[in-house]
């Protein structure tokens, strides 16, 4: 790969190979990690999933309905959920979004027989709240002293009840859900994935919240430079971060996984990215993209290859 030209006063490929990626590993895990998160998750799954829905129009095939439901906190959620026009559902995929938001469904997706659900996690786009700023900068700091009431964990919590959602709308698909995500639902994505055998399989693409001492090291924007200067600030990386590492959350993950993660990134590290690629411990396929948060040359050619590998990894499991 040609070297990019790029404004940045750091180098965003970091001086990485493609080799010395790979052979990223996770930091150790605290000793109650996992204890951690599924109680977290048994507590949210004794929760009932409850929505409101509207039937909003159709486009490429699907029904569109707009969709809100309530998550831990009294937040509420809102999203889009596509269904088939004249199709059965046989497969559902929640998908997540980027710190950037979401301000519509995304339609491109090929994948036959399937059901999307698209939610805004709390305090971003159709979630919006005055409990938590919507900037990321902000956002990504809510609650960071306090790993029980960190807003990232909030997050995690509206995927698993996203999930709760889609089965009880579609219960002959309950044993074929999957999930989608990019860099901040990447990483949202990761930590949720291992405690929640519901899913069945995912997609991450340029995922965040990998090997935090490392990411937090290298000079990046948007909310990993805020993390990192309040962990400068601060003196230390909190004890909260260690249990929000998405690389340490993959190595108890089962799931089979496709995973695009980028060569030159300055908004998610490329480190932390193959980071989690490396820790995940169930079956795994890797998309090397020359870049993310990025514009690069070859960056429609490898987002149609990339699309098409993320339709065949979903629609081999529904058929």
């Amino acid at each position: 790969m040609k070297p990019i030209n790029h404004p940045f006063h750091f180098d965003p490929s970091y001086g990485y190979s493609l080799e010395r990626l790979l052979a990223v590993s996770p930091p150790a895990p605290p000793v109650d990690f996992a204890d951690f998160w599924r109680k977290r998750y048994q507590d949210v799954l004794s929760m009932s999933p409850h929505f409101s829905m509207e039937r909003s129009g159709s486009y490429a095939g699907f029904k569109i309905f707009d969709i809100q439901y309530r998550s831990t906190g009294d937040f509420d959620i809102g999203g889009w959920l596509l269904e088939p026009e004249h199709k059965a559902v046989k497969q559902c995929i929640v998908v997540g979004h980027g710190y950037g938001g979401r301000d519509q469904p995304d339609y491109h997706f090929n994948i036959p027989e399937t059901a999307f659900l698209f939610p805004c996690f709390r305090g971003i786009s159709r979630s919006r709240s005055a409990r938590v700023s919507e900037q990321p900068s902000f956002h990504v700091l809510h609650d960071i002293d306090d790993p029980g009431r960190y807003v990232l964990g909030g997050c995690v919590d509206d995927l698993w009840l996203g999930v709760s959602l889609m089965r009880a709308l579609y219960p002959l698909a309950a044993d074929k859900i999957g999930y989608m995500g990019i860099s901040f639902g990447g990483g949202i994505g990761t930590l949720a994935l291992p405690w929640d055998k519901r899913i069945g399989r995912a997609h991450l693409n340029v995922p965040t919240f990998g090997c935090q001492p490392l990411r937090l090291s290298l000079p990046t924007i948007g909310s990993g430079a805020a993390v990192s200067e309040y962990v400068r600030q601060l003196g230390h990386i909190p004890a909260t971060l260690t249990y929000y590492d998405a690389a340490i959350a993959a190595t108890f993950a089962p799931q089979p996984v496709h995973i695009a993660a980028a060569l030159f990134d300055p908004m998610v590290a490329p480190p932390g990215q193959f980071g989690i690629y490396n820790a995940w411990a169930g079956a795994k396929t890797l998309f090397v993209l020359d870049a993310g948060h990025f514009e690069y040359p070859r960056q429609a050619e490898q987002n149609q290859q990339l699309l098409w590998e993320i339709q065949r990894f979903f629609a081999d499991w529904s058929s």
